[in-house]
């Protein structure tokens, strides 16, 4: 999808790219820069020149065009959209550097990664790590092509923060699991395929009880309900599980060992939702705050915002996100082996957050009352985009992981701040 910094998604999160990449010739990254210019001249559309990503979306998966279909399926077939997956699971095999020739001819067109979703950003880089042979076989080749949609059943409505008070269970009948409870703020759930859960195996220990389960969510017995946010929108829904039937071989790791996986799962997610992934990078969609500025508050005579406090600030806003950027880049590039996301994505997350949440108010703040319009002809399309971007940005501190949450986070796990009674 649009974001102010393209295709970092697929940077960060290949967290299965190889340890042993070797520096390549000059020639040699010419040569693959020319083989991935002529492979995308060949099979990019041009009708999708500078158009998002529908398959990252949560708001649901539409109708593909023939182009996005055409598009989605070169991709997923070159293995392109996950550069650096292993090869035998349909993903790219390349190494770093040449997964970021790839972005970078992507952008140089306007082309967009078809291939994304949870999938991508969390799911798949957790199974890679932890999965059965039998799991990944299964499993990866689907979402490096694109296909196949995952959801992830994590809060309950008892147990948003504190997760771990989830009460959603999955009793052992032999081969197969019975599950009952509900999950909450399923995002894209009553248009995904599978999803991947943490329910409750064992009710006498609290995070040791937990597993890691892949439910398909059009089992007998799942029901789902959208949420209607404030934004007008719902990507949410409620998930129920009801006398849920489930193989025992959907069982990633062993049981006991879901709050392990799941908390490792988080990494990637706020690692992607730092990098302005995923639904993320709807806040960042549209013009810059300069040029908003300009449009809505003219210049002086010498091409300058005529208010000298709302041009510092802008200013201000401008530098934070281009100094994040560069660190999530330099981060991304640092990267080594199967390291992974660590804590620190903790903090990426919460500025990450905090610039987003920064940009909608500008921009509200600057178009004035023309900012603040729900529907109405004296709107135009892009104001009345603009007033549910602010709306919808007030979930980006709290999806994902609540700043406060991260706070945790990093006191404990970075600053090395243990808690005293």
């Amino acid at each position: 999808m649009s974001t102010s910094i393209p295709f970092i998604q697929n940077v960060e999160t290949d967290a299965m790219a190889s340890a042993a990449e070797q520096t390549r010739p000059a020639d040699m990254g010419d040569d693959f820069r020319q083989e991935a210019r002529e492979w995308i001249a060949a099979n990019f559309p041009a009708s999708l020149r500078g158009t998002d990503n529908a398959m990252s979306a949560i708001e649901g998966p539409g109708d593909e065009t023939p182009d996005q279909r055409k598009w989605r399926e070169a991709m997923g077939g070159k293995g392109w959209g996950v550069p650096t997956w292993p090869k035998e699971y349909g993903g790219g095999g390349l190494d770093r550097a040449q997964a970021r020739i790839v972005q970078e001819e992507l952008a140089r067109v306007g082309a967009y990664n078809p291939i994304g979703g949870m999938g991508v950003m969390m799911f798949g880089p957790t199974l890679l790590e932890y999965g059965t042979e039998e799991q990944k076989r299964e499993h990866i080749p689907g979402i490096v092509r694109g296909e196949v949609r995952w959801c992830q059943g994590y809060s309950e409505p008892g147990a948003g923060s504190d997760l771990a008070s989830l009460q959603t269970f999955a009793e052992d009948k032999g081969d197969h699991y019975l599950v009952n409870g509900q999950k909450t703020w399923t995002s894209g759930g009553q248009w995904a395929d599978k999803c991947f859960a943490l329910v409750r195996t064992d009710k006498t220990q609290k995070h040791a009880g937990i597993s890691f389960l892949l439910i398909d969510m059009d089992a007998e017995g799942v029901e789902t309900k959208p949420i209607r946010l404030i934004s007008g929108q719902s990507p949410f829904c409620e998930t129920f599980f009801t006398n849920v039937r489930v193989p025992k071989e959907n069982l990633v790791g062993h049981e006991g060992q879901g709050w392990t996986i799941g908390t490792r799962l988080l990494q990637h997610e706020r690692s992607s939702l730092s990098g302005g992934s995923g639904s993320a990078s709807r806040m960042n969609a549209g013009n810059s705050v300069p040029s908003i500025a300009k449009k809505y508050r003219g210049i002086d005579a010498d091409g300058r915002l005529s208010d000298a406090d709302l041009r510092t600030r802008i200013i201000k806003h401008e530098m934070d996100q281009r100094a994040f950027a560069l660190t999530l880049r330099r981060a991304a590039l640092e990267a080594k082996g199967n390291a992974g996301p660590s804590a620190a994505t903790s903090i990426m997350k919460n500025v990450g957050a905090r610039i987003t949440q920064d940009r909608a108010e500008l921009n509200i703040e600057i178009m004035g009352m023309q900012g603040l319009g729900w529907e109405g002809e004296g709107f135009s399309e892009e104001e009345l985009t603009q007033t549910r971007t602010w709306l919808w940005g007030k979930a980006v501190s709290i999806y994902g992981g609540s700043s406060e949450i991260q706070n945790n986070v990093i006191a404990k796990r970075i600053l090395g701040m243990l808690d005293h009674q």
